[in-house]
Order: C-alpha cells, then sequence, then structure tokens
C-alpha cells in the first residue's frame, strides 16, 4: 500500500509538473483564422504573419489557421468575424459584394494594375479611406493586409474561343467587374466559389473559368481544362486579410505592435512565394497539352472600350447607397498612376 502512494504521488507530481510547464508556454492570446481551401500561394501572407507574430512575441501571440471552410463557409468569413466565432478570415468582395461594396472598387476590369506590388499598394490605399473603414465596420471588422493576385485569366473546355466575340452565350466562372465585363461581351457570368468551382466545370454547369493561376492548380480547373486565355487579363478579385475590431482593440500594446510590424514581412514573403508559381505554371500547361490562346490587340481594345460602362454603373450604384463611388474610384485611378 505504501509503495502505491508514493507511486500515485510521483504521478501526481509529475502530471502537475507537465501542467505547469504547459501552462508557462501557453500563448497568452490565441486568435483563429478562417480559412477555405488548403495551404497555397494564396495563404501564405497569413501563414507568414503568424510566424513573425510569434517571433516577435515569444509565442505568447498565436494565429492558428484553420482550412478547409472548417470554421465558416467562405461566404460567410464577414458574419462570423461579427459574432466572434473567430478573430481573423481571409475574404472576397465579390463572393459577397453586398456586404462590403467599397471593395468592390479594385474588382472592376482593366484598372491598369501592372504587378503585385502596385495590386498592394492599391489595396492598402483604399484600406485607409473612411468610407471602407465605416463599410467593414458594420462587421465588426478592419482590413488588416492585402492578398494581392495577379490578373486573372480563364481555363475552359469545349470549343476554343478564337475571338472575344466567341464568349458569346458561354456560361463563365467570373465574379465581381470580370462578370460584369463578361456580360458585356455576351457571356453568362455565374459566381461560383473557388471550392465549387472544378465540380461546376466537371459537370458542364460551366464552360470555363476565371482565376489567377495559383487558383487554377489549387482547384484543379487544369485538370478538365483544355485551353486557357493567355492574354485576356480583365482584372482580378480583391481578397483582404480582415480581423475583428473587438478582437483587435483587446490586444495588448504590445501585440498590436508585432502584429501591424508583421505585415510587411508577411508580404514580401507572400510575393515571393507567388513568383514561384509560374514555375510550376508552365511547364502544367505544357504537360497537360492546354492550348494557350492569346487574343488579337483588336480583341483586347473592344474589351477595354467595354470597361468604361461598367466603371460608371458601379459609381452610380455606389451613388444610390450613399458611398462616394467617383472618389474610390479616383483614389485607385490616381495610386496606380503614381
Amino acid at each position: 500500500m505504501l509503495k502505491a502512494t508514493k507511486f500515485t504521488t510521483a504521478l501526481t507530481a509529475t502530471a502537475l509538473g507537465a501542467l505547469f510547464v504547459s501552462e508557462a508556454f501557453a500563448a497568452d492570446v490565441t486568435w483563429n483564422v478562417s480559412l477555405w481551401g488548403k495551404r497555397r500561394a494564396f495563404t501564405e501572407n497569413v501563414e507568414k504573419l503568424a510566424e513573425e507574430v510569434a517571433a516577435k512575441t515569444n509565442g505568447r501571440f498565436e494565429i492558428k489557421m484553420a482550412y478547409g471552410e472548417s470554421l465558416s463557409k467562405s461566404k460567410e468569413n464577414l458574419d462570423g468575424i461579427s459574432f466572434g466565432a473567430f478573430e481573423m478570415a481571409q475574404i472576397c468582395a465579390s463572393y459577397h459584394a453586398d456586404k462590403n461594396p467599397t471593395l468592390t472598387v479594385l474588382e472592376l476590369p482593366f484598372l491598369g494594375v501592372k504587378d503585385l506590388d502596385m495590386e498592394n499598394k492599391v489595396s492598402m490605399a483604399l484600406y485607409e479611406h473612411p468610407a471602407v473603414k465605416k463599410d467593414l465596420a458594420r462587421w465588426d471588422a478592419m482590413a488588416l493586409m492585402a492578398t494581392p493576385m495577379p490578373q486573372y485569366n480563364f481555363v475552359g473546355n469545349g470549343d476554343v474561343p478564337k475571338t472575344t466575340k466567341d464568349f458569346e452565350g458561354m456560361r463563365v466562372r467570373a465574379l465581381g467587374g470580370i462578370g460584369e465585363l463578361m456580360s458585356a461581351v455576351g457571356a453568362v457570368p455565374t459566381t461560383v466559389t473557388a471550392s465549387e468551382t472544378y465540380q461546376a466545370m466537371e459537370s458542364g454547369t460551366v464552360r470555363a473559368a476565371s482565376f489567377a493561376p495559383h487558383a487554377h492548380l489549387s482547384f484543379k480547373t487544369v485538370e478538365v481544362g483544355t485551353w486557357w486565355t493567355k492574354n485576356m487579363n480583365p482584372g482580378t478579385v480583391q481578397c483582404p486579410v480582415v480581423v475583428s475590431i473587438t478582437a483587435y482593440n483587446a490586444l495588448p500594446d504590445e501585440f498590436k505592435t508585432a502584429l501591424n510590424e508583421a505585415i510587411a514581412p508577411a508580404m514580401e514573403h507572400y510575393i515571393a512565394t507567388y513568383d514561384k508559381v509560374y514555375e510550376k505554371w508552365w511547364p502544367e500547361l505544357e504537360a497537360r497539352k492546354i492550348q494557350q490562346i492569346e487574343f488579337t490587340e483588336e480583341d483586347l481594345a473592344d474589351l477595354r472600350s467595354k470597361a468604361a460602362p461598367v466603371w460608371k454603373k458601379w459609381v452610380d450604384e455606389m451613388d444610390a447607397k450613399g458611398i462616394p463611388g467617383q472618389e474610390l474610384l479616383d483614389l485607385v485611378t490616381s495610386t496606380v498612376g503614381n
């Protein structure tokens, strides 16, 4: 009996010691991030942000990734932020344009954004506008950093569009301003989420899908595609990383500083990572014998001419909502110009 007691006491002491050790190394603050899909170039800004924050706080501020819509559907991330289900999320404005109309200005076609650095610069300037802050604050959200993406292009199957006129009547996965543009050329745009696109193409619900190259790889549209529009470059989507205002305000000052200082290295890592996507992209197209379509300058000029009415329609819609649409558009175009 005495030996059993000593053994039990030893076990208890060991367990308590382990508990104290785990508490000593536990994070003071843990944030959960709602993400869809799997880890990919698109999420590397968040991954690097978490790494930097942990390093700057000696692990006392932990940012935990939740992939595969395990915390929320991609279209419901703003809702999750609003009622405190998690503290951070990636969103795409065109998934729920009515929830974040101010952000959709960066989804207008042919804005003239040339690269990821410019996309990041324009996005961050937009996030500072009072109308954008007010818009997102309705969901207790604030934009922390951008997820800049290159110009979208279409992967499709079936008859190859030799000119942009061949899109007439074609059902395509195209969001935001790209969808508006494709509608102007006679296509039938549908708002299919990234996670649903492969099935939509495989089943024939849509003939083509617009994505950045990383997403064509990640969501496997290249596996059901036979052609790719190499030089259409109609625009891109706006997908910021947002955080809960309540959660952010509750952070100790040193954690806020760590979070804010982590943004720059996170973006540097993201852009460097994205550059490497093309090392996989071109060989993938060749290996799958996917035809690369290059439209004539005449076709592209026709597309660009259809952008102006889309811009005006957007401004008019924003004015009707009491949002300074022209002011936001001017901010974007002047930032691009500089």
